[in-house]
């Protein structure tokens, strides 16, 4: 992964560079760990109006650091209610 403004370049497992932007990242204490939600940049809206959304977490201050999995139920929850949280304040 490595950090531009507003995006975030991936290397995939077949070593492809894809070019995602940032929705936001957050920190949680609870978990001791910061997240970052994206999506890929130039994506188009479904049938429904959604754009796919992917969430990782990783470890901030590290130029060039990893994203990683989410592993948990609650990691899953607490992205789910952040991601609603930001949505709602988006549509204010």
């Amino acid at each position: 992964m490595e950090h531009g403004d507003h995006h975030i370049t991936v290397i995939d497992e077949n070593g492809n560079e894809e070019l995602y932007e940032i929705l936001f990242t957050f920190e949680s204490e609870e978990f001791g760990k910061s997240y970052v939600l994206y999506y890929p940049v130039g994506a188009e809206e479904d049938e429904n109006g959604e754009i796919e959304i992917l969430a990782s977490s990783f470890t901030p201050g590290e130029e060039s650091g990893k994203l990683l999995p989410i592993e948990t139920d609650e990691e899953w929850d607490l992205v789910e209610e952040m991601l609603e949280t930001f949505l709602e304040e988006e549509e204010e």
